[in-house]
C-alpha cells in the first residue's frame, strides 16, 4: 500500500513540473458559493431551453404533436428499392451514395464514380 502511495506522489510531482500547480490542485480549492450559483443558474436554464421544445405542440389532424417530431428529416427510405430501414449502416449508404447497404452492393460496389456521375447528373436535371 505505502508503494501505490509513493508511486501516485511520484506521478503527482511531475504533473506538476510539467504542467504548474493548477493541474495537481483539488478542483474544489477555488470553488465558492458565488460560482455554485452561476453554475445552478445556467444549469437550469439549459435544461428550460431544452425542454421547451418538448412543450411545444401543433394540432394536426386533430391530435397534439410535438414539434420535434414534425421537424425531423429522418428519410429512411432508399430511393432505388423503396425499403424502409432501421440499420445504422443503410443511413450511412443512403447518405453517401442515395441508396441502401444492399443496393450499394448490388449497383454500386465497383462503380462509385459512374454512380456518382449519374447521381449529379439527375440532381441537375431536377433543378
Amino acid at each position: 500500500m505505502k508503494e501505490n502511495v509513493v508511486y501516485v506522489q511520484g506521478v503527482e510531482k511531475a504533473i506538476k513540473e510539467k504542467y504548474g500547480d493548477e493541474a495537481v490542485q483539488d478542483p474544489r480549492a477555488n470553488w465558492d458559493e458565488a460560482k455554485e450559483e452561476e453554475y445552478q443558474k445556467q444549469r437550469l436554464e439549459m435544461i428550460s431551453e431544452k425542454n421547451k421544445h418538448k412543450r411545444e405542440k401543433t394540432d394536426v389532424g386533430g391530435f397534439l404533436v410535438s414539434r420535434k417530431l414534425l421537424n425531423r428529416q429522418d428519410n429512411r427510405d432508399c430511393p432505388i428499392c423503396e425499403k424502409y430501414s432501421f440499420e445504422i449502416k443503410d443511413d450511412v449508404y443512403i447518405k453517401k451514395f442515395s441508396c441502401c447497404y444492399d443496393c450499394f452492393i448490388q449497383h454500386v460496389e465497383g462503380r462509385e464514380e459512374r454512380w456518382e456521375e449519374k447521381r449529379r447528373k439527375l440532381l441537375n436535371d431536377n433543378r
